[in-house]
């Protein structure tokens, strides 16, 4: 089979695309398959021509679009059949939820990467599946706690948590980390000028750096107002690192009842979008004070391969998609 991947061009990115996209791009070409890229430059309508171009060259058998706005540009080739993935990004406001869920009405198939976000979109596909993206467990190298530390340099009597992206992205929620912390920081004793528990971003980090953190840190902290199948804490899992993370998305079933993941309560009562109450902040420090409590690492690797969440086993489940398309 020949599939061209269709996304959008990212500038910040090295190779200009999401790194879940090459990586399952990838996956499928190690089973046999041949698979090249289209990257979405400027007006996404513009780009058919361009696209079209691109499918006489290949010859597809089946082009593959990730997110809804890269499928307004595979859709209307209409020389190809498309199969879309929706990330999250495609419910966060009306106009894009529009555009996207239009588009999913004319895709062969849909797959979602979390039920939540299916069950956001405005117009809903009929011929769907929900397959979070996966984790490439070849990258996903256990290095020993003590060991991780001391390549670091960092302190092997300290906690250290880590935050499952930048400080400064708002999205994922590091205030009430922030805060949380500093209540237990008030409450321990402070050596050498350092607090007790120190909180790492994730940013500017190769894949190795933040692998690397996460075997080091007692905690992975996800405290996210919204997530579609967040691949850092799936990633963190595969290396047992313990996590801790807002009910959103697909949490619940990513940790099922393994020891050493937590999940602070949703006041929303939904898995689409968490945001404080008055109980919120006091019942992140009790969690805090558990997770940092635990001793030793998960099985999140073992729940990870179970759930068949690795890059191959995600990649032969839409490898499946694309032969019932093409019958």
């Amino acid at each position: 089979m020949r599939i061209l991947e269709v996304s959008r061009y990212k500038t910040n990115h090295a190779s200009h695309q999401l790194p879940f996209v090459t990586e399952q791009g990838e996956a499928i070409r190690a089973l046999g398959h041949e698979v090249d890229y289209f990257l979405v430059k400027g007006n996404y309508i513009k780009a058919v021509g361009v696209l079209k171009r691109k499918i006489r060259e290949f010859k597809p058998d089946i082009v593959h679009a990730h997110f809804g706005l890269s499928a307004i540009t595979a859709e209307l080739q209409s020389i190809v059949p498309v199969v879309t993935t929706f990330h999250n990004g495609e419910t966060l406001n009306w106009h894009v939820n529009l555009l996207s869920s239009l588009m999913s009405l004319r895709a062969k198939h849909v797959i979602y990467v979390a039920q939540h976000i299916r069950d956001l979109s405005y117009f809903k596909a009929r011929q769907y599946s929900i397959i979070p993206c996966g984790v490439p467990m070849e990258q996903m190298v256990i290095t020993p706690k003590e060991e991780a530390r001391r390549q670091l340099g960092w302190d092997s009597d300290k906690k250290y948590i880590l935050f499952g992206g930048a400080f400064d992205n708002l999205r994922k929620n590091y205030s009430l980390l922030r805060d949380a912390v500093a209540k237990i920081n008030e409450q321990l004793p402070i050596t050498n000028h350092q607090s007790p528990i120190e909180c790492v971003e994730m940013k500017n980090l190769t894949r190795s750096q933040c692998v690397l953190r996460m075997c080091a840190a007692d905690l992975f902290a996800l405290p996210s107002h919204s997530e579609g199948s967040p691949q850092a804490l799936k990633e963190a899992m595969a290396v047992n690192c313990p996590c801790l993370a807002t009910d959103i998305a697909d949490v619940r079933e990513l940790f099922g009842d393994e020891p050493g993941h937590f999940i602070l309560r949703n006041p929303r009562k939904t898995h689409e979008r968490w945001d404080a109450d008055e109980k919120s902040l006091e019942e992140m420090v009790a969690l805090l004070k558990d997770a940092l409590a635990f001793e030793g690492r998960t099985k999140g690797r073992q729940r990870i391969l179970e759930l068949e969440l690795s890059n191959e086993q995600v990649a032969k489940r839409i490898v499946k998609i694309y032969q019932m398309v093409l019958t």
